[in-house]
């Protein structure tokens, strides 16, 4: 009996039922919730993170296109690399690695 007299005042006490209330609606039904939050932190970690990568490749690129721009070489070799752009006194043979099955 003295558990019920002690416990009854409290559930009783309007002001302790509005914060109970408030936040259990503000845990779980509000459209900020703490669920919602974390995965928003989450994407967030994932977005600064890809952020990051594509500015490193940015600044890649950027270094590479000065030194197309700068370097005479460095055009002849990415030409040669990526094209296989030759000169006119040289012959470019392409060897394909791979087990390619002749079929008869």
């Amino acid at each position: 009996m003295k558990i019920i007299s002690y416990i009854l005042p409290v559930v009783r006490n309007k002001y302790l039922l509005a914060v109970i209330a408030f936040a259990v609606w503000m845990l779980f039904f509000d459209k900020n919730d703490v669920f919602t939050q974390r995965q928003r932190r989450r994407e967030l970690k994932a977005l600064e993170e890809s952020k990051a990568f594509y500015t490193e490749e940015i600044a890649k690129e950027k270094k590479v296109s000065e030194e197309l721009r700068s370097n005479p070489a460095a055009i002849e070799k990415y030409a040669r690399e990526k094209y296989f752009m030759k000169r006119d006194n040289e012959d470019i043979f392409i060897v394909e690695d791979g087990n390619i099955q002749a079929t008869q």
